[in-house]
């Protein structure tokens, strides 16, 4: 079936950005990896391995958007939330062996200025990230410019921890980023409705 086909592509070409990045990805490569001809995936992708990687990236932040929300849902209050992405991130890299670190990361650096769709695709995915931890702030009760700080900030510091643990292959990195997250979320603590914030 045809979109069987197109689904390999596009999780084969996924799993191999996310470890090798874009440069390190050849479009053969791809094709092997998701047993598919040549000729398939130049049927699906006639732009070939930029246009494979656009849909990969589009398919690998959706992936980490629900690992995020499902992570976010875990917990009502907001600072343990947030905890507990970093605690399921850590889970994730380690049970991968340190190799599936985040999946824009490597294609991101490594398509700078070079005004590549694949730019804005995981500009795009970092955008949404960023949204669903605002969201979880905004449903605790946050102001919307905090919400929106605090989601940067807490998406950056992930991003950056997991770099730091799949170099160093150990999780402390998530781990203490995750404890102080949480501890920074929780210096935000909302007044009950009626009160002032001091």
């Amino acid at each position: 079936m045809q979109t069987n086909t197109r689904d390999r592509i596009v999780v084969a070409a996924a799993r191999l950005l996310q470890r090798q990045g874009y440069v390190g990805t050849g479009i053969k490569q791809i094709a092997q990896e998701a047993q598919a001809t040549l000729g398939s995936v130049y049927h699906f992708f006639p732009d070939g391995k930029e246009a494979v990687a656009v849909a990969a990236i589009k398919h690998s932040g959706q992936e980490f958007a629900t690992l995020l929300q499902k992570a976010l849902d875990s917990e009502e209050d907001p600072a343990e939330a947030v905890h507990a992405c970093a605690r399921q991130l850590a889970r994730e890299l380690r049970e991968s062996d340190w190799l599936d670190g985040c999946p824009v990361t490597a294609a991101a650096l490594e398509t700078l200025g070079t005004g590549s769709e694949i730019q804005q695709v995981c500009a795009d995915a970092l955008r949404g990230w960023e949204r669903l931890v605002s969201d979880k702030l905004l449903r605790s009760g946050f102001p919307a410019q905090d919400a929106r700080e605090l989601a940067t900030t807490v998406i950056s510091a992930l991003e950056g921890a997991e770099v730091t643990a799949q170099v160093a292959r150990d999780e402390e990195a998530l781990q203490a980023v995750g404890r102080q997250l949480a501890r920074l979320v929780r210096s935000y603590e909302v007044p009950p409705p009626g009160l002032a914030r001091i």
